[in-house]
């Protein structure tokens, strides 16, 4: 199997965040480095992807001042999403293969990446006792209304429609490697989604895992479960860095 080295960081910047991913990402081009999985949570931000629309962003400026929340484009896909304590967040930094003649790994192969994170998720959160899944058209992880319905603080939009537990968002660099990820509601204060119309989706719903299952699972439980299901779909051989230092 090849390896794969797995950074349990805690509390980091998402500027920080991005600038390190930068960084391993080269090494891991050049050979310098393995391949890594980067797991962490983040300080208030709501991120804009590529082609994300500035109006999806709901709360003004003394909102964001008084929430401390910091604001960021960046250059990964979808749209607008939130990230904050009590967020699990995945970024993968995996050689996906050779880029076609326009310089972007062919669309069967980005598509198929996205699909094994999703399958990813799907599969830890099942052992820790949740059933989620795709939906067809969306990216990322979801929970039907059945399973929804026993959350007593969900608001009834919860209820009627699935909700979502996890975005994906990536970019795969000039060298082919991944970078940005994914994003899991363990924990978080779910208030903060009413700041955006997350991933351009009007009514849609978000839940965490702290709302469907009593008790809620910590951070470095959800973890450990995401790097033995990550390790089982990419074939990896996956080793913790101890202590973590990128």
């Amino acid at each position: 199997m090849n390896g794969c080295e797995v950074h349990l960081l805690g509390t980091v910047p998402f500027r920080e965040a991005y600038s390190l991913q930068a960084r391993m990402a080269e090494e891991i081009a050049a050979g310098v480095r393995p391949q890594s999985l980067l797991l962490l949570e983040h300080p208030h931000i709501f991120t804009f992807g590529r082609r994300a629309k500035p109006e999806n962003l709901v709360w003004g400026q003394p909102e964001l001042v008084s929430r401390g929340l910091e604001v960021h484009w960046t250059d990964r896909g979808g749209d607008v999403t939130y990230h904050g304590p009590g967020q699990l967040v995945g970024y993968p930094l995996l050689r996906l293969g050779r880029l076609d003649p326009t310089g972007r790994l062919p669309q069967a192969d980005y598509i198929g990446y996205v699909r094994r994170l999703e399958q990813v998720l799907i599969r830890a959160v099942a052992t820790l006792g949740l059933a989620s899944g795709q939906r067809r058209g969306l990216t990322g992880v979801w929970v039907e209304p059945e399973v929804a319905s026993r959350c007593p603080s969900c608001p009834p939009a919860a209820k009627q429609a699935p909700s979502k537990l996890a975005s994906i968002g990536i970019r795969v660099d000039a060298q082919g490697i991944s970078r940005h990820g994914f994003a899991l509601n363990v924990e978080p204060d779910m208030t903060y989604w009413q700041g955006i119309i997350a991933c351009d989706l009007p009514g849609a719903s978000m839940i965490s895992l702290a709302e469907l299952l009593d008790p809620a699972p910590s951070i470095p439980e959800v973890a450990q479960a995401v790097v033995l299901e990550f390790s089982r779909a990419f074939g990896l051989e996956m080793r913790q860095v101890e202590p973590a230092n990128p």
